[in-house]
């Protein structure tokens, strides 16, 4: 069985990956001030972020039309492929994957197989690229899947905002209530919870270097508590040199690591706002 992966942008893979790794990747569309733009296709993160400080609104994001992934389907269908894993950013923050399953049956010419990653960024592209590496390698779906269950139980983050107001505005926090009052007082440590998948903020902090230094120390238990190779992931929102400066740190600490930089786009940056930096791990399946 000749098997496709898909993907959206919120995985920010490099052109290189995509090509490398076969995969399909789906823009999520970003609307600024009434214009619809498609993440990675025409507005680059850097025009996205110029135009967040100077947008009259706030900006907002959409689910592809299920037009256009009815084309992706068919077009992998007319390629010669048998079926496709279409894993997609979480169903808590965005209702694409909960739209993508009630499409799936209605697609007569490809079996079509949606995956929620139960989270999003670089970490869910690094988990679409485990599954285009077994597809490459002619492995079953059933085995697939369940290597990508697998990966995805070892994937863990901490993000640290700014401020939470694009993602209270944005209704993307679930826990919001709790930390309204001390809004420009802290920066707040969110994670995506283990039990509902949603985006929550589980401690303040006082600045953003004791927030970093807080997340040090959470990544220091749970490589420490691991029982597999892990590989860390440092993600800025257009603050690179706090990323690369944030990176460089870790390596130091863990020498022996693979230590990936990346970036929030345009689609999570709305939510999380410019200056944002994140932890996020996984298991290192290349050790």
């Amino acid at each position: 069985m000749k098997i496709a992966i898909v993907t959206d942008s919120t995985s920010y893979l490099s052109k290189e990956e995509q090509e490398k790794y076969n995969i399909n990747v789906v823009p999520i569309p970003v609307i600024i001030d009434g214009k619809s733009y498609n993440e990675g296709v025409d507005i680059s993160t850097e025009e996205f972020y110029d135009k967040l400080r100077n947008s009259e609104s706030f900006p907002s994001t959409s689910q592809p039309p299920m037009g256009e992934m009815i084309n992706t389907y068919n077009k992998l269908a007319d390629e010669g492929y048998d079926a496709v894993i279409s894993i997609h950013l979480a169903s808590t923050i965005s209702g694409f994957y909960n739209s993508l399953v009630s499409l799936a049956p209605t697609i007569e010419n490809i079996k079509v197989i949606p995956y929620n990653s139960k989270l999003t960024v670089k970490l869910m592209g690094n988990l679409a690229i485990e599954a285009a590496k077994m597809a490459q390698a002619n492995q079953n779906i059933d085995d697939i899947l369940s290597k990508m269950d697998e990966i995805r139980a070892t994937i863990n983050e901490v993000f640290v905002v700014d401020d939470l107001q694009n993602l209270v505005r944005g209704g993307r926090l679930s826990n919001a209530s709790a930390f309204l009052g001390s809004l420009l007082k802290i920066k707040p440590l969110l994670t995506f919870d283990d039990k509902t998948n949603e985006i929550v903020a589980f401690e303040k902090v006082r600045s953003r270097k004791k927030a970093l230094k807080r997340t040090e120390e959470i990544f220091k238990e749970a490589v420490s508590n691991a029982d597999y190779p892990i590989k860390a992931m440092v993600i800025n929102a257009n603050d690179s040199e706090s990323g690369d400066v944030w990176a460089k740190k870790i390596k130091e600490m863990y020498p022996d690591m693979t230590v990936e930089k990346s970036y929030f786009g345009p689609v999570i940056g709305t939510h999380l706002g410019e200056k944002a930096l994140a932890l996020g791990w996984m298991i290192d399946s290349d050790k």
